[in-house]
């Protein structure tokens, strides 16, 4: 995508009022502030969130664009709602919430090892890895996706040697996974402790899709994320299904399947720790929110066009990049860069981004088309709002956030490393 294209919002300080309930016991209740101010750093205005704003045609390893669609902006769908966060359970360090298609429980993932599934205010510990990983700091059990047909879960997980494992395992009929019986299927090295990505995603195409960090340290010392042929700093895209010499397939659409000019498991690159990513399922659009270095946090969109799984081939910059500031001195293309949507500064808006979901939910009014997130260090919830192009504070004092979720019922949950997880209900 070409920077030009791209839209970057520079979130400038909270205007926002925001009115907290003290009290911590029971509901965790806390109601919305208003729109913050933002500035956009382009001219190129978002399109409804329904729509797709870019033409884009990917050919090797780059996105072309052939320039902004001109239809214009309806009017905004996001008002100012009022919200709350209603505890829904309390759990050890959760990181991350998947759903198993046609199942109507939470899956949590907490880092120290387990998946406990919550339904009916029923919690059951469903698996236990805690005896194979590292945990802490950035390590421990970091992803969980469930395949299509609801038979398979993928953990994703750092080892006893400190490297990134994604294994495949049996799941139950009551949505108990066999941990005795895995599979691995990627094993990646890793040098440092920290910057582990580590989500797992199935996408509009029912690949897998896997992220991971640059491999830690700071500054990405051995520019790992520039580097197609190493799996670090990337967004991989594999077909879980084993080929004739190897646990996986590679998809043959990948940009680098042939191994030519990349890692045939790379579908995107120049990522620092993509924490959390998320798939629109009404329009197939890819949103990545990287966890930046010293100055700014980003949240990068890439569109489906013409019904194509979104991400093919974007380089979003890292380590030639932070932000849209310049970083490192690599040898990059700005032209061939796909720019963040949205960057803020650390400060008190944060300096760790959660990541988040787009809204399709019907319980709060007003608050589609919406990309939700939060930050680790701030504890602040956000509603980016593509179509009035303005990024609204919905809920400050969470805590640590560690991620933004969908559940089975469409509306968002959020986690707090703390323990706490929290359903958006309407205020």
């Amino acid at each position: 995508m070409s920077r030009a294209t791209s839209v970057a919002i520079v979130a400038i300080g909270l205007l926002a009022t925001a009115c907290i309930d003290a009290s911590r016991s029971g509901a965790h209740v806390e109601t919305v502030g208003e729109a913050n101010s933002a500035v956009f750093v382009t001219t190129t205005s978002l399109a409804p969130a329904t729509s797709t704003s870019t033409n884009v045609t990917t050919t090797g390893s780059t996105s072309a664009t052939t320039g902004p669609n001109t239809t214009a902006p309806v009017a905004p769908a996001v008002g100012n709602p009022i919200v709350q966060a209603i505890n829904v359970g309390t759990f050890n360090e959760p990181v991350d919430l998947a759903i198993r298609p046609g199942d109507e429980a939470l899956y949590i993932v907490e880092q120290s090892g387990r998946v406990v599934k919550l339904i009916n205010d029923t919690s059951t510990v469903v698996a236990d890895v805690s005896d194979r990983i590292t945990l802490g700091g950035e390590q421990g059990l970091l992803g969980l996706a469930f395949s299509p047909d609801a038979t398979l879960a993928y953990l994703n997980y750092i080892d006893a040697a400190g490297d990134t494992v994604v294994a495949e395992y049996p799941v139950a009929v009551d949505g108990t996974i066999d941990v005795a019986a895995g599979r691995m299927l990627l094993n990646v090295e890793q040098p440092y402790a920290n910057h582990n990505g580590g989500d797992l995603e199935f996408g509009p195409d029912e690949m897998l899709y896997v992220s991971l960090g640059d491999g830690g340290s700071a500054n990405d010392p051995q520019r790992r994320a520039s580097d197609t042929f190493n799996l670090l700093g990337k967004l991989l895209r594999i077909d879980p299904a084993p080929s004739a010499n190897q646990e996986y397939t590679i998809p043959p659409d990948n940009p680098f399947a042939d191994g030519v000019n990349g890692a045939p498991e790379v579908w995107a690159w120049g990522l620092r720790n993509p924490w959390k990513i998320a798939f629109d399922p009404t329009n197939g659009d890819l949103w990545i929110a990287d966890v930046g270095q010293n100055l700014y946090e980003e949240i990068n969109l890439v569109q489906s066009v013409d019904g194509a799984t979104a991400g093919r081939g974007a380089n979003f910059g890292w380590s030639a990049y932070e932000g849209t500031d310049r970083f490192n001195e690599d040898v990059v293309d700005p032209g061939n860069l796909t720019m963040p949507l949205l960057t803020y500064e650390h400060g008190p808006d944060g300096c760790s981004v959660s990541g988040g979901v787009p809204y399709h939910g019907t319980v709060i009014r007003e608050l589609e088309p919406a990309y939700v997130y939060s930050d680790y260090c701030a504890g602040r919830l956000w509603a980016l709002d593509l179509v009035g192009q303005r990024n609204l504070l919905l809920l400050d004092d969470l805590g640590n956030v560690t991620a933004v979720r969908t559940g089975p019922d469409n509306e968002i949950y959020v986690l707090q490393h703390g323990g706490e997880v929290f359903r958006l209900e309407q205020g």
